[in-house]
């Protein structure tokens, strides 16, 4: 089974919370509004802060908000920043660098190429902002 993992889909979880957030969120308010230990959100919020995809601001009112508005931030660039190149294989992770001995003579090396830029597409399609609806409709994003 290919599955992100779960710090990836708690940073998207994240995200969207603060999406919706009117103002600065905590990390101790979006830790409660999510349902996730203090600890691993303190880590998420880090990466996702080192990324850019958020912007922190210290102080008694400080909190966390979006470094760019959520129509610009992509599904695929969040798994992304967590998890490295969105790859289904070996050598579609770093073509051509001989990650996988029979590359060179491999029938399925292009078909699956031409899958995982296809998986890349789809995730680049959606933003942050989709995945902020209530009522999400997968026939409106472009695919």
């Amino acid at each position: 089974m290919i599955r992100m993992s779960k710090l990836t889909d708690y940073a998207i979880v994240l995200m969207v919370h603060v999406a919706r957030a009117k103002g600065l969120r905590t990390a101790r308010e979006l830790a409660q509004d999510a349902a996730l230990p203090m600890p691993t959100v303190g880590k998420v919020l880090k990466v996702l802060s080192r990324h850019k995809f958020l912007v922190s601001t210290r102080g008694m009112r400080g909190g966390y908000a979006l470094g760019r508005d959520a129509s610009e931030i992509r599904i695929a660039d969040l798994i992304e920043a967590l998890e490295g190149p969105i790859a289904l294989t070996e050598c579609s992770a770093a073509p051509g660098n001989d990650a996988c001995s029979h590359e060179q003579h491999c029938p399925v090396r292009a078909p699956w190429m031409q899958i995982n830029e296809a998986v890349r597409e789809a995730l680049s399609s959606i933003s942050l902002s989709d995945m902020t609806r209530s009522e999400f409709n997968l026939e409106e994003i472009r695919l």
